[in-house]
């Protein structure tokens, strides 16, 4: 009898333990942030001090394209081992109204997760990208990314270099003629 009370005990502290655990994770989450676009590229991340293990987050970065754009992101996180840090679980490019446009791919996950997102033709709209992940251990992690983007030229500009083309051919055949 005193050994089944014991284990009852053991399993109650046990469980105890990880209700409690389960009820100290929280979301983490920062609010949007805006990316600045410098020369067609830009860079963000966040470093999630230590003691925030279980915790989970869902950051968002907008950024505005013109019509028919294209976008490259890469984002990279890592840690000493494959049991610290951060777990990056979904990485993916939203329109500003909330629709998924494109899910990020996963090209490593471990001591470094790594993930890729590429897409064109894109409407000249807002749009916002998502990281989403938990924290693995009470160490610190942090996460890092980089956007490119490839503007599609306004007819204008077309119309423009056209025009140019054109002068720099009739500047040929006056010298020629001459």
């Amino acid at each position: 009898m005193i050994k089944t009370k014991k284990f009852a005990s053991a399993l109650a502290l046990a469980a105890a333990t990880f209700v409690s655990q389960a009820a100290m994770a929280a979301d983490i989450s920062n609010p949007i942030e805006a990316i600045e676009l410098t020369d067609n590229a830009g860079f963000f991340g966040r470093l999630i001090t230590g003691n925030h293990a279980d915790d989970t987050f869902t950051d968002q970065y907008s950024f505005t394209l013109g019509a028919g754009s294209s976008i490259v992101a890469d984002l990279y996180s890592y840690s000493g081992n494959a049991k610290n840090g951060l777990d990056i679980t979904g990485f993916g490019l939203y329109s500003s109204d909330g629709t998924l446009v494109l899910a990020g791919t996963q090209i490593e996950t471990g001591k470094t997760d790594q993930w890729h997102l590429a897409t064109g033709g894109l409407s000249g709209t807002g749009y916002y990208l998502q990281v989403e992940g938990s924290v693995l251990s009470r160490a610190a992690g942090s996460y890092t990314a980089a956007l490119a983007v490839t503007p599609v030229p306004e007819p204008a500009t077309y119309g423009m270099m056209l025009g140019g083309l054109a002068l720099l051919g009739v500047a040929a055949r006056r010298r020629k003629q001459q």
